[in-house]
């Protein structure tokens, strides 16, 4: 039986306004250059990566092919969220950023200086599905450390906006993946980008390793966690319990709530950056370069709404917030596709901002609510699971299944149907959550 109340406090302590700063801004920038990291493979999996590592002498095919490389990615994530989950649960928040930031350096930097199909044959590919799943280990127990770092150091009230700074990192991902990837399309000719120039953002996401030393050295493990950590400590002499085995046993239809309600806005998000990419390209004749601007252009005014709805969702609730969020993308995404399928820049624009402002209206307060759906001993593991099912299950498959359901239907409105659906999925499972929410 489920029994995870549905909104836990956090415990916070006195801390200075510098501490909490310093705190809130490693976070930040830890979620920033792991997604940055993240995106930059999603960006050339759309452009370059299916000629290069998956020749079959059909566009499609390929593109295909490098999109189950993207997808094996978000496979690779729930194990990153259950191992750091774990060990976050029992070891600290801090130890596990860490560790997901050097191997995001590490995998990220591999690909860059992947030699391709045609110098080293069928090894290319299986190398890149081996460094794509540990980039998805990485991100998936980032996310959680750098969440919590955040809203565990939060002042009492301010719990959505501190979240929302890691939130913030998704939009600067993909605002630096796209910039760099236009700045090395705008410095190359198409043959010289083919053959080198796209591993450059690969290899500026090196510099993740150096956040990493830093928070190593110079962030303290949060409050709460330290106070969790010794009613742990008294359970498991008498208890021998784990917080997975106690997520598993006694918690996991929340867990499976909150994936649920959050599936329809990862996978939103990836068809906006990465599906919608390939598809303008490949099938609408756009220019690259004019697409990743609308991209880039688009993913800045998440910089502000994001903060602007955690704000909102301390002030009037997350559910309340979370759920027109969801609603609206279902009510946009019949129109999302009809002004992309005029082939204009300007539609274009219009189509993914609306659809981003409602994916920021969700994003702003998820992390704070995640947060508060668990308990300290526990809210690593639990958390992370609930956004990792949803991002192998929304994320990983949504450009694949994008690119199958363009070939099978032969129109876009297939893809709004996909993106409907998932969010009828969200808007019961946040219907649900309210229920207990409720009764507490």
């Amino acid at each position: 039986m489920d029994t995870a109340p549905p909104a836990q406090p956090i415990p916070t302590t006195a801390l200075p306004k510098a501490n909490r700063r310093r705190v809130a801004t490693a976070a930040a920038l830890a979620s920033a250059v792991e997604w940055y990291d993240y995106f930059v493979f999603g960006i050339a999996a759309a452009l370059v990566l299916g000629d290069l590592y998956f020749p079959a002498g059909n566009p499609t095919a390929g593109v295909l092919a490098s999109f189950a490389t993207f997808a094996v990615g978000f496979l690779a994530r729930p194990l990153g969220g259950i191992v750091a989950g774990h060990l976050g649960d029992k070891r600290g928040r801090k130890p596990m950023l860490v560790l997901a930031l050097t191997l995001m350096g590490v995998a990220t930097t591999g690909i860059g200086l992947l030699p391709t199909y045609a110098t080293i044959g069928v090894a290319a590919p299986v190398l890149l599905v081996v460094l794509r799943v540990v980039q998805g280990i990485a991100v998936g127990a980032q996310w959680g450390g750098a969440m919590l770092l955040a809203t565990e150091y939060a002042p009492e009230g301010k719990r959505g906006v501190y979240g929302s700074v890691v939130q913030l990192g998704v939009p600067i991902g993909v605002v630096t993946a796209n910039s760099v990837f236009l700045l090395a399309g705008a410095f190359t000719t198409d043959t010289a980008f083919a053959a080198w120039g796209w591993r450059v953002p690969f290899l500026i996401g090196l510099f993740v390793l150096v956040l990493a030393w830093y928070i190593h050295t110079r962030v303290e493990e949060t409050p709460a966690f330290r106070e969790a950590e010794k009613a742990l400590a008294e359970k498991e002499k008498a208890e021998q319990s784990s917080p997975l085995r106690t997520i598993l046993r006694g918690h996991l239809g929340t867990v499976l709530l909150a994936g649920g309600s959050f599936a329809v806005n990862t996978a939103t998000f990836y068809i906006l950056i990465t599906g919608v990419l390939d598809y303008t390209t490949r099938e609408l004749d756009m220019k690259r370069g004019a697409v990743l601007t609308v991209s880039l252009c688009v993913s800045l005014t998440q910089l502000v709404l994001i903060p602007a709805a955690a704000a909102l969702s301390d002030r009037v609730g997350r559910i309340r917030i979370y759920a027109i969020g969801a609603a609206g993308i279902a009510l946009w995404a019949v129109p999302l596709f009809l002004l992309i399928d005029t082939g204009s820049l300007l539609w274009l624009a219009v189509g993914t901002f609306v659809a981003s402002c409602f994916l920021s209206i969700m994003y702003g307060p998820q992390a704070a609510l995640f947060a508060e759906l668990f308990t300290p001993e526990m809210r690593y593991t639990g958390a992370s699971l609930g956004y990792q099912i949803a991002a192998v299950f929304g994320g990983g498959l949504a450009p694949f299944l994008m690119v199958l359901l363009l070939e099978a239907a032969g129109t876009s409105m297939a893809v709004s149907g996909y993106i409907i659906v998932l969010s009828l999925v969200a808007l019961l499972s946040i219907k649900v959550l309210a229920g207990r929410a409720r009764s507490h």
